[in-house]
C-alpha cells in the first residue's frame, strides 16, 4: 500500500514538476520516464532543510536540477518535516496520496513563488491524522 500511496503521490508531483519547468525556456522536452524517487535520507543531495523551508517551488524545483525524482524527494522530505513538526501521521494509501498530490499540484501551478514547505505542509494538515492517544485511568 505503500507503494500505491507513493506511486499516485509521485504522479501528482510530476506533474507540478512539469508545469514549473515550463515556465522557463528549455531546449529538453520533459521525459516521460516514470518516476522512482530514492526517498532515502541516506543519499546525498545538494541541500539543506533550511534551503527547502525557505525555498519558493521554482527555486527547489532549481535545487532539484529539473528532476522529477529529485523534486518528489524534496517534498518527501518537507512532508516528513510537516508531519512531525504538527505530531500528524501520513496515511498510507492511495486516496490520500492522490488528494495530497492534487492539491500539492494546484496549489503549485497557480503561484511558482509561493514557498513549496507552505504547500506542502497545508497538504499535510489536510490528509494527515493525530495518533491514537491512550486513555487516561
Amino acid at each position: 500500500m505503500r507503494l500505491i500511496y507513493r506511486l499516485a503521490l509521485c504522479f501528482a508531483i510530476a506533474a507540478v514538476a512539469l508545469s514549473a519547468s515550463a515556465q522557463q525556456p528549455s531546449a529538453q522536452q520533459p521525459s516521460a520516464v516514470t518516476i522512482t524517487p530514492s526517498a532515502d535520507a541516506a543519499a546525498p543531495h545538494n541541500w539543506t532543510n533550511e534551503q527547502i523551508l525557505t525555498c519558493p517551488v521554482s527555486d527547489c524545483w532549481q535545487l532539484a536540477g529539473k528532476n522529477e525524482a529529485t523534486f518528489f524527494d524534496i517534498i518527501q522530505q518537507l512532508a516528513a518535516i510537516s508531519a512531525q513538526a504538527r505530531g500528524l501521521t501520513l496515511p498510507d494509501n492511495a486516496e490520500a496520496g492522490r488528494r495530497a498530490g492534487e492539491y500539492i499540484k494546484a496549489k503549485a501551478k497557480s503561484d511558482h513563488r509561493q514557498l513549496l514547505y507552505a504547500i506542502v505542509d497545508a497538504s499535510v494538515r489536510r490528509v494527515g491524522t493525530r495518533p491514537p492517544t491512550a486513555p487516561a485511568n
